[in-house]
């Protein structure tokens, strides 16, 4: 078991809820994003999400994508993205940490080589958003090689049997998608959750966390109490605004902290 799959399985079995949030790599700029990784940490995350800037984000809101479009605009690449967690990773991050890319950023790199450099950059899993379970067959046998847990996504509109079979090739957690559309623009329902993280865990034991609509401490509460945890990214986003440097990391803290003492409640 990986240290992502074995860190959150750790928070659930002491009746803890998981926080991961989700920063774009390279946002605002490279320095604050080491920065906000480590504040993040510190703040209380359990794991965090590193997305890799895509010029065609199709799951991402206008947050996110604006968030890419402006790193990407700055000449920021996904070596680049290596090159900051392992600066991160030197100057102490010590939280598991996965990249959600795209496929394209991973078959232009070649799988092999984006699996070994994500490794190696100190990455724990990866989500590859658009790639379907059907489909991953050539590159998730090399990411599980390269000890890399392979985070695979689950939506409301899933059907059943389809569910056992994705679930069945998913390590690290099962990421519950928890509207149907893109990240940051829909408010979920809380019993549509419910239902989704129960279907799951029909199939496998592994921690279903929920992302997509978390946007404060009382959404993050009210769908942690359905799931393992929660995952944050636009309104992680949204919040830092157009700051940067020692602004942007103390905001990043108060909203972080914020969401961590809503989900230590008892």
């Amino acid at each position: 078991m990986n240290r992502l799959e074995s860190t959150l399985r750790s928070v659930r079995d002491r009746g803890g809820k998981a926080l991961v949030p989700f920063l774009t790599a390279g946002f605002p700029d490279r320095q604050t994003f080491v920065d906000l990784l480590l504040e993040a940490e510190q703040a209380g995350a359990d794991a965090l999400e590193v997305g890799v800037p895509f010029s065609d984000p199709s799951a991402d809101g206008p947050v996110i994508q604006e968030a890419s479009a402006r790193v990407l605009g700055a000449g920021y690449r996904l070596e680049h993205a290596f090159a900051d967690l392992r600066a991160a990773r030197e100057r102490g991050l010590g939280i598991p940490a996965l990249f959600m890319t795209y496929y394209n950023p991973v078959l232009a790199r070649g799988p092999g080589r984006f699996a070994r450099e994500a490794r190696e950059a100190g990455a724990d899993g990866v989500l590859v958003v658009d790639l379907p379970w059907e489909e991953g067959g050539e590159f998730l046998p090399l990411a599980r090689d390269q000890g890399l847990d392979t985070v695979l996504l689950v939506a409301p509109t899933t059907p059943e049997d389809r569910v056992g079979r994705i679930v069945a090739g998913a390590s690290g957690f099962v990421y519950c998608v928890s509207v149907t559309g893109v990240t940051g623009q829909k408010r979920p329902m809380e019993a549509t959750v419910g239902d989704l993280v129960g279907r799951v865990r029909r199939h496998t034991d592994l921690p279903a966390l929920v992302g997509f609509g978390v946007s404060d401490a009382a959404s993050a509460l009210a769908l942690a109490a359905r799931s393992d945890g929660v995952i944050v990214g636009s309104a992680l986003i949204r919040t830092l605004g157009d700051l940067a440097g020692a602004s942007a990391v103390a905001r990043a803290r108060r909203f972080l902290g914020s969401l961590r003492e809503a989900l230590s409640r008892d």
